[in-house]
């Protein structure tokens, strides 16, 4: 698929896919966008002492970089494991300017979390172990990963990939999450919403990032 990069809202870089009229972050702000959505709604929110993350989407690392200079800030040990179809290409990632705008310390965790080798669990930092999975969602066999305490649900819209959105993806994570465990995602559709209550989660609509008004985060009780 052609992806072009384009500027958003807050000055960060993402990728638009001409080919299914859609982009990688919200064009109001990549960062603002990863940092209110799947930071501050939950990785944030989540009391997990260690959390185990599940992201679905690598996409251009950005969910993983805020999560990995958050874990160093809070001592918190992190594992993130990342699942990603279609990874970028070097020329793409080299474009991306996030670790510019946020610090010289994300420079560098941002180059080691794409550079580290795919299918194998790397210490990317005390605090933050990255496991990235080159696989299709829907043929993923989620008895490989550990129990989950978070889960960036960061596919393209379900108008987009439908297929990605159905409710025994949603039955299959929620039975390998703990209890407590928190899903959250920047759509919130109601349909969406339903499919999530159906597969057993308590689910609530949040305000969402600028230029949204809702977002979706789902709690297993």
């Amino acid at each position: 698929m052609e992806r072009k990069i384009i500027n958003t809202g807050d000055g960060s870089k993402t990728l638009f896919i001409p080919q299914m009229d859609e982009q990688y972050h919200s064009v109001n702000g990549a960062i603002t966008e990863s940092e209110y959505v799947y930071l501050e709604k939950g990785y944030r929110h989540n009391k997990a002492p260690e959390p185990v993350i599940l992201e679905i989407g690598f996409g251009t690392g950005l969910n993983a970089l805020l999560t990995a200079i958050e874990a160093e800030n809070k001592k918190r040990k992190t594992t993130f494991i990342s699942l990603e179809k279609y990874p970028l290409e070097s020329a793409e990632i080299q474009q991306l300017n996030y670790g510019n705008m946020i610090s010289e310390r994300a420079e560098e965790l941002f180059s080691a979390l794409h550079q580290c080798e795919w299918n194998r669990k790397i210490n990317i930092s005390p605090y933050f172990d990255l496991l990235k999975l080159k696989t299709d969602l829907t043929q993923f066999s989620f008895e490989k990963i550990p129990p989950l305490d978070v889960i960036y649900f960061d596919a393209f819209g379900p108008d987009k990939q439908p297929e990605m959105w159905n409710e025994e993806i949603f039955r299959k994570i929620f039975e390998i999450s703990n209890s407590k465990a928190n899903l959250i995602t920047y759509t919130s559709k109601g349909e969406i919403r339903r499919r999530m209550q159906r597969s057993g989660y308590i689910s609530e609509r949040l305000p969402g990032p600028p230029g949204k008004r809702h977002m979706l985060r789902a709690t297993r009780p």
